[in-house]
């Protein structure tokens, strides 16, 4: 029986013929070279960079010869997040953290850019000469004449013009990646599926005057292609008002309406068609006479000639290369009622360029067919207007979104825009670059503002990717964190030292769980000693500074002969009995060195004394491997005696960590207490530890909430602020009227400002988050959220209420929180109870 159907094969209709030295060659002996494009990452441009990116792109198009095409297509998919719970040394912090964004969906995006070269004939083709059209396609003789070289050579051109730039990457497509492998689709099969999964097959494909449909998905195409439907002017960005404030611009490319900000599958394909300029200009200059000529018969003939007068009047006056240009948005539905909203968002998106939306339903086949990369030839040149080079680039989107770090070292944080989480290095990857000399870090945030929950996110992170963690704390932060690990490794770390009348923090500056003394333990055992002895404003002679000198090193001497057990009593009781026999011996003068007096300061600390607690632990306890250590001293921040005696005990840990682990990430956080430290003689130690910290693959990191701390204080200005390289900023909305202070003490541009204030201003109701922003470094800054899941959320949390559901639970389960949070977590998750970030 005769097939009668009309349907034809895609193979009698493909416009391609081959793919040959990485370029796609079609049927009509047009050449494309392909190149996938790297933009740069959403909110992070400012006007200055909109119009270097503008430059670099005028610039590459003009290198390109006459009868080229650039089509650059830009892809925005929905996708769903797929976290990797199969690995084994996952935490339960980090597993509960991907399994809180499991299918969370989110817009990626993917940039390609098409370049053809085709001839002048192909160039004037309309829609009913398409390839649709033919009733069999003969392939073209084609060979490697001058023309195709010149072509060649001002692709290279192109490329490099575009990477130099610093701002757009341009990445040559191999043939594998066009055609696709056994197991990978390639780009023209996604096309042609409107799919970017490998599993799914090729499809019916219905191209007629009704509707286009790929498989069952129905498509819509709204146009760009009359200059009647374009804005009175265009730029190359435009203010985004849902993050501006009347004193900052938030800054997104013209075009972004219908890019990222349009949240549906779709395809925005941008088209400009280098023609010969001056046979343009004077097929323009002879319509111009005729309209002059027919100007009495016809008002309208006579704006025409006005039109096209002043069009001709640019060209000339500027210098200006004549070129056609086309720009559409292609989205699609396999649901009818979905595909009908999805029309009206494309229309709001195109309204919102102050564009008039155009639905066209004509030309939708062609329009779609001339979409298949490596096929810009078969464009029908009617859907085209004619402009200039420089406005048509201002419809091309030039942002992407936030992309994942390359390292194997970073943090989880969440993009604003969509919620997906990244993968982010601030530490290791900026320094390789060269974007900061140091992994030091500047943390402010008002309270309220989520500081707590970023900074306990962020240790977590460090802690479990084998950092040694030092914190120093005044209000609790850290409580929950340490007793879940503390819980988790059996006691063998999360060491949380705090001051209670039932339990004083106790320390033995004398011990060490290897014996080794070395030259800092015993300049910080002197130090410590010091600071029992003598008052800020009294310091030690020469000769005091030689005999507790010597008798520290006497006694240490005395701990390695005798193997006893070492502690303050000890020293004190050799001070007492051995080393005055010693200064007896030497006729040592009182006046040089008066033991009496210096036993009568020190005897507080000594047996039965009134801080005998202090230096005479029973735990013994090398703080030297323990990777997870909470000192929380909001107790003792105003004691006179015990504050400057537990803060060189600090600075001694971590000095000694510093020190002796090689090789090891050691990491120091110091929120509000450094405020104190600076107070009580401490200042030269945080200027000493932010400068040296990094040659010792450590940070030190300074957390605080008091905006007239930074503005007022000259140790933060001239030891923090200077030697932190990263800075991280919450909410600044309460400091509006003080922000200009905060950006010039923390060198911020105009660009960081408007990033900043911007933070929390369009957050997603949906979602519950707190946004931050984190600048390196002055070049590379944006804006993340801080999302954690309900088992992170009740390990963070400061709400003294749920500290104690946590922990009064944890006790009725035998100390182990875990276990509670997760008993708390699943009963929320049961009732729908909300776990906002405060």
């Amino acid at each position: 029986m005769r097939n009668s159907s009309k349907a034809a094969t895609l193979e009698s209709k493909f416009p391609l013929l081959a793919v040959e030295d990485n370029c796609i060659i079609s049927k009509d002996a047009d050449i494309t070279v392909c190149f996938k494009v790297r933009l740069p990452e959403l909110f992070t441009i400012a006007s200055p960079e909109y119009e270097a990116i503008h430059s670099t792109w005028f610039k590459a198009v003009k290198t390109l010869p006459d009868y080229t095409v650039v089509h650059k297509q830009d892809w925005y998919i929905k996708e769903n997040y797929t976290p990797d719970l199969s690995l084994e040394d996952q935490s339960f912090l980090s597993k509960s953290f991907e399994r809180h964004f499991n299918e969370r969906p989110f817009l990626n995006h993917y940039c390609y850019l098409f370049l053809t070269k085709t001839t002048k004939e192909r160039m004037r083709t309309k829609s009913n000469f398409s390839s649709l059209c033919k009733g069999k396609l003969i392939p073209k003789e084609i060979r490697y004449s001058e023309v195709v070289g010149r072509f060649m050579e001002a692709v290279d051109q192109f490329e490099r013009i575009m990477n130099d730039s610093g701002y757009i990457y341009l990445k040559k497509m191999s043939a594998d990646e066009i055609t696709g492998t056994e197991n990978e689709s390639g780009l023209l099969e996604q096309y042609l599926t409107l799919s970017r999964e490998s599993s799914i097959p090729l499809q019916d494909l219905q191209l007629g005057a009704e509707e286009v449909r790929i498989g069952n998905n129905r498509i819509s195409i709204h146009t760009l292609s009359d200059a009647d439907d374009l804005p009175a002017a265009v730029s190359s960005h435009a203010r985004y008002e849902k993050l501006s404030t009347d004193r900052s611009d938030c800054l997104l490319s013209f075009a972004s309406p219908v890019g990222l900000l349009l949240s549906c599958n779709h395809i925005y394909n941008q088209y400009l068609f280098i023609d010969n300029s001056d046979y343009n200009l004077g097929k323009f200059e002879k319509s111009a006479r005729n309209m002059h000529s027919l100007a009495r018969y016809s008002r309208a003939n006579q704006i025409n000639k006005e039109w096209i007068e002043k069009y001709l009047n640019e060209a000339h006056s500027f210098g200006l290369q004549s070129i056609r240009a086309h720009f559409n948005v292609m989205v699609w539905s396999d649901d009818t009622r979905e595909l009908k909203q999805l029309k009206n968002d494309t229309g709001s998106a195109l309204a919102l360029m102050e564009c008039k939306p155009r639905h066209n339903t004509t030309d939708a086949a062609t329009l779609y067919w001339a979409g298949i990369p490596g096929n810009a030839g078969d464009f029908p040149s009617e859907e085209s207007f004619y402009t200039f080079i420089e406005p048509a680039l201002c419809f091309f989107t030039q942002e992407t979104n936030y992309k994942d770090s390359p390292s194997p070292f970073g943090i989880k944080m969440a993009d604003r825009l969509t919620g997906k989480p990244i993968h982010l290095d601030i530490s290791d990857l900026p320094m390789k670059r060269g974007i900061i000399t140091n992994r030091n870090k500047f943390i402010l945030g008002p309270s309220g503002s989520g500081k707590s929950f970023f900074t306990n996110h962020m240790v977590r992170q460090y802690y479990e990717q084998g950092a040694h963690v030092l914190l120093v704390d005044t209000g609790n932060s850290y409580q929950g964190l340490s007793e879940l690990i503390k819980s988790k490794t059996k006691g063998e770390d999360g060491v949380y030292f705090t001051y209670t009348e039932d339990h004083p923090i106790s320390f033995n500056p004398f011990y060490t769980d290897d014996g080794i003394f070395d030259i800092e333990k015993k300049e910080s055992i002197k130090t410590l000693i010091l600071t029992l002895w003598k008052r800020d404003d009294e310091p030690p002679s020469r000769s005091e500074e030689v005999a507790l000198s010597n008798a520290v090193s006497g006694y240490i001497d005395q701990i390695k002969n005798s193997k006893q057990i070492p502690s303050f009593n000890g020293f004190y009781k050799y001070i007492k009995e051995d080393y005055q026999s010693i200064l007896e011996q030497k006729n040592v003068r009182e006046k040089d060195f008066d033991i009496a007096n210096f036993l009568n300061v020190l005897e507080p600390y000594y047996q039965g004394g009134e801080y005998d607690y202090l230096l005479n632990s029973d735990r013994q306890l090398d703080l030297l491997s323990k990777r997870f250590i909470v000192f929380e001293i909001d107790a003792i921040k105003d004691h006179k005696i015990l504050f400057p005696i537990v803060t060189i005990i600090i600075m001694e840990v971590f000095i000694n960590k510093m020190r002796r682990l090689k090789g090891i990430r050691k990491l120091i956080l110091i929120e509000e207490a450094w405020k104190a430290i600076a107070k009580e003689g401490m200042a030269e130690y945080i200027k000493y530890l932010f400068k040296t910290v990094r040659k010792f693959f450590g940070e030190a990191i300074v957390v605080t909430q008091e905006v007239d701390d930074i503005i007022q204080s000259p140790i933060v200005k001239e030891s923090i602020i200077n030697n932190s390289d990263c800075k991280i900023l919450l909410d600044q909305r309460k400091y509006m009227n003080k922000f200009d202070d905060i950006q010039a003490m923390l060198g911020l541009t105009d660009k960081e400002k408007a990033q900043v204030l911007s933070i929390n201003m369009n957050n997603d109701p949906k979602r519950l988050y707190k946004e931050v922003w984190i600048g390196l470094g002055g070049t590379h800054s944006a804006v993340y959220a801080t999302e954690v899941s309900t088992e992170e959320y009740l390990a963070y949390t400061t709400e003294e209420s749920e500290k104690m559901e946590v922990m009064n639970l944890a006790s009725e389960l035998a100390g182990n929180i875990e276990h509670a949070i997760k008993r708390i977590s699943l009963k929320r998750i049961r009732t729908n109870k909300d776990n906002p970030i405060t």
